[in-house]
C-alpha cells in the first residue's frame, strides 16, 4: 500500500499512486491547496462517474473506485451509473463529446468471478475476493531472447532451452492482475 503522508491518499497500485493529483501545484506538500470556485467547468462523462464515486466516503481508495474488493474496507464497491448528458446540461455543466477514448476501459468485476492472472509467469486462476498483496508470483520485467539465450530481464538466470526458460521461478510477489491491457 502506497500513501502520501501529507494528504493520506492511498493506492494499492503504484501507477494509480503516481496519478494522484498533488496537494499543491507540483509535488505533494503538507500544505492543502486553495480551491477556487469556477463558474463553468468542462467535464467528460468518465470524469462525472469518477467524481460521483470519489465523493462518497466508501470509495476513498483506488481499488474501491474501480469496483474491486478492498481488504482495507472489507466490501466491494457498488457500480454507479454516470449521469445522463441531458440532466447534466440542466446543471450548467457542459459535457465534452468526441474526446479520444481512454487507452483501455475500466470495468467492475464480481468478487466471486473466476479470473486468470495476466502477470508474466503466473497465469493462475483466482477470485478477486482472494486477491491480496502476496497472492501472485510473477516476473515484472520483459522476456529477453538474445543469441539463443533466454532470460527474464528482472532475473539474472540465463538458459538455452525454452522449457527451462518457462520453468524459471518468479522473482516478485504482488497482486494478481486480470487486466489484459496493463
Amino acid at each position: 500500500m502506497k500513501e502520501w503522508s501529507c494528504c493520506k491518499r492511498r493506492s494499492h497500485d503504484f501507477s494509480l499512486f503516481l496519478e494522484i493529483a498533488g496537494c499543491k501545484k507540483g509535488k505533494h506538500t503538507p500544505e492543502k491547496p486553495v480551491l477556487l470556485a469556477n463558474p463553468k467547468k468542462v467535464v467528460s462523462p468518465t470524469q462525472l462517474a469518477t467524481k460521483s464515486i470519489s465523493s462518497s466516503k466508501d470509495y476513498s481508495c483506488a481499488r474501491c473506485r474501480q469496483g474491486f474488493f478492498c481488504s482495507d474496507h472489507g466490501s466491494q464497491a457498488k457500480q454507479i451509473n454516470a449521469t445522463p448528458a441531458n440532466s447534466v446540461a440542466n446543471n450548467n455543466i457542459q459535457v465534452v463529446e468526441g474526446i479520444a477514448s481512454a487507452p483501455h476501459k475500466k470495468y467492475i468485476v464480481d468478487i466471486n468471478q473466476t479470473q486468470i492472472c495476466r502477470n508474466k509467469g503466473c497465469r493462475q486462476t483466482f477470485k478477486e475476493k482472494d486477491n491480496h498483496a502476496t497472492a501472485c508470483n510473477y516476473h515484472p520485467g520483459p522476456a529477453v531472447f538474445h543469441d539463443r539465450m533466454k532470460r527474464w530481464n528482472c532475473c539474472n538466470i540465463h538458459v538455452k532451452e525454452f522449457d527451462e526458460f518457462m520453468s524459471i521461478p518468479p522473482c516478485t510477489e504482488g497482486w494478481h492482475n486480470a487486466d489484459a491491457l496493463s
